[in-house]
């Protein structure tokens, strides 16, 4: 074995090395540009693909188009809210909140100045 250093390149080559079918998929970008990626035959294939060129959404050419999942509306604070209390429950906290604020406030020591 040759000694090397650390972080030196590997001595080993590519002649037993058996890589997995892959195919190449076309995309055509928006902007006229068309390109090919290659993926494993055993993938999930996208039906969209960012151009390698402008960056733009690039669609397959076979014309295969994705399924758009339905989206769920997220939850609000107030949605969740109103799945613990009723509303009639929320306005009686309201005033008692209201009416605590409102109450009694503390007075505060007022400094006097003392004249020289």
């Amino acid at each position: 074995m040759r000694g090397s250093r650390l972080g030196a390149t590997s001595y080993e080559n590519d002649s037993a090395v058996e890589f997995a079918p892959r195919q190449m998929i076309a995309f055509d970008c928006t902007n006229g540009h068309r390109f090919s990626v290659p993926f494993s035959v055993e993938a999930d294939l996208p039906g969209t693909w960012e151009c390698r060129q402008c960056g733009a959404v690039a669609r397959r050419v076979d014309g295969y188009e994705p399924t758009l999942k339905a989206v769920k509306a997220p939850r609000t604070h107030w949605d969740m809210l109103l799945e613990r209390r009723s509303v009639d429950d929320l306005e009686v906290l309201l005033a008692e909140r209201l009416a605590l604020l409102r109450g009694p406030t503390r007075k505060t020591a007022t400094r006097q100045r003392k004249s020289a």
